[in-house]
């Protein structure tokens, strides 16, 4: 699987930026495609992901409301993360990935298998 990624960069809060992701070599099903950031020293957080079993999206409680991820030109291959409202604390470098998550009432089930080289936002106050 390969990733061509692109956007990025540093915006003021409150600001907006996109951020676009197209994959090669990958077959949808179990995994769909997403997003994943990273702040160096620290965990990764998944935030997004366009499931490939049934098309539903999920969004995590710290970007849901602000990102909205939709394919381009209708090819689910070419996404992209729409990002709004921007806080200093979305600063990470961010990860397209393959992803596949699902909700089990309380539980949730994320599995991320491949991704990106990755690619800076920044967020000033």
């Amino acid at each position: 699987v390969q990733f061509a990624e692109s956007g990025g960069g540093s915006v003021q809060a409150g600001g907006s930026l996109r951020l676009s992701c197209a994959v090669t070599g990958f077959t949808w099903g179990y995994h769909g495609i997403g997003w994943f950031r990273q702040v160096p020293g620290k965990e990764r957080e998944e935030i997004s992901c366009l499931n490939g079993s049934d098309g539903s999206k999920w969004y995590d409680d710290s970007v849901e409301g602000r990102f909205t991820m939709a394919s381009i030109d209708d090819d689910k291959n070419k996404l992209y993360l729409q990002m709004n409202d921007l806080k200093p604390e979305d600063t990470a470098v961010y990860y397209c990935a393959t992803c596949r998550v699902v909700q089990y009432g309380e539980a949730r089930y994320e599995e991320y298998e491949d991704w990106g080289q990755g690619t800076q936002v920044t967020v000033s106050s």
